[in-house]
């Protein structure tokens, strides 16, 4: 199934190739900026993209701090801004309370979770634990010391999310080997701070970390900067990010948000709320980046053992344990 055919009915899908109008939409940022190189650029991409191809415009908003969040829901809601696409977990609160306020008005987030979902919310997750799985895999077969590392942003479930499905991957191709994990903090600063990523990036290679995977937003630039100066290779996220070094980012784990934001924006008005989507490898939310950056670090065995474990968790024969059900990771002790 499509991000598309997911996103918009049978009705809305018809008024939209009839050439119906659409609203001018926003998009708020989570903390770290626009250009992090990461979640929020994908994002960014996502809306430049619905710009290029409809012809048409969209306002955006960087926030500097928690406060701003409901300032410039309600900001853009008053100017009639129609859907408003929000990014992060810790605004999906803000964006539940705020929609009650403006029923006429969608809003859409990305990557949070609520009780109960407001009839005008679409709440849009990803099954980042299955994409973390196919580069946990790739990170154990290019190991030469079998020590990986994992570095997450904020300590969140979502993170620990990330790092129980890499943890699995690797294991599935090595059980005996060695998973470094480390958190960069526990306050959304832990999103856009590159040199304590740096710093967590050495101390994990000082204890034998030749692949280092980073899911921690912005952090995460100092990460794979530090692993192409040590000639140790990384695994970047969200974004392809395989091109910041090329032939030292292993691959990157791609969490589609910027597809996601491009067809929230494009189905407009006749976007479906209500309701959470949950997309995964079978919907092409989550996967794996080759490109002329690191396709020579991928043998054909290893894209093979990887693409047949694809296939495997997409047909549900093989089931990656979800930190959220859990509670806790079987093979990661965080």
């Amino acid at each position: 199934m499509t991000f598309m055919s997911k996103f918009l009915g049978a009705a809305a899908a018809l008024a939209l190739t009839a050439g119906a109008a659409l609203a001018e939409p926003a998009l708020i940022y989570d903390l770290g900026g626009k250009f992090d190189k990461s979640f929020n650029e994908a994002a960014f991409n996502g809306a430049e993209r619905f710009a290029k191809e409809s012809g048409g415009s969209y306002r955006d908003i960087e926030i500097q701090s928690e406060a701003q969040r409901e300032q410039a829901l309600r900001r853009f809601a008053e100017a009639g801004m129609n859907p408003i696409v929000t990014t992060g977990f810790a605004i999906a609160n803000i964006v539940g309370e705020v929609a009650k306020d403006y029923p006429d008005t969608k809003f859409v987030n990305v990557d949070g979770w609520l009780p109960e979902v407001p009839e005008n919310v679409l709440l849009i997750n990803f099954q980042e634990h299955q994409g973390s799985y196919l580069v946990g895999m790739l990170a154990a077969m290019a190991s030469k010391s079998g020590t990986v590392g994992f570095i997450g942003g904020m300590d969140i479930p979502l993170i620990r999310h990330f790092g129980c499905g890499y943890a699995q991957g690797a294991k599935a191709v090595n059980p005996d080997i060695n998973i470094i994990a480390n958190m960069t903090g526990t306050t959304p600063t832990a999103w856009n701070d590159p040199v304590k990523g740096s710093e967590l990036a050495k101390a994990q290679i000082s204890q034998g970390a030749d692949v280092i995977y980073a899911a921690a937003g912005g952090t995460g630039v100092g990460v794979l900067q530090t692993a192409a100066d040590e000639n140790i290779l990384s695994i970047g996220v969200d974004s392809n990010q395989n091109h910041l070094h090329p032939g030292k980012v292993l691959t990157s784990m791609l969490k589609r948000v910027d597809v996601a934001v491009f067809e929230a924006m494009t189905a407009g008005e006749n976007l479906e709320t209500g309701k959470f989507m949950t997309l995964g490898l079978a919907e092409e939310g989550v996967g794996y980046a080759v490109d002329e950056n690191n396709e020579a670090l991928l043998t054909a065995e290893m894209r093979e053992k990887v693409e047949a474990a694809r296939a495997a968790i997409i047909d549900g024969s093989l089931e990656v344990a979800a930190y959220y059900t859990n509670d806790s990771c079987p093979v990661l002790d965080f």
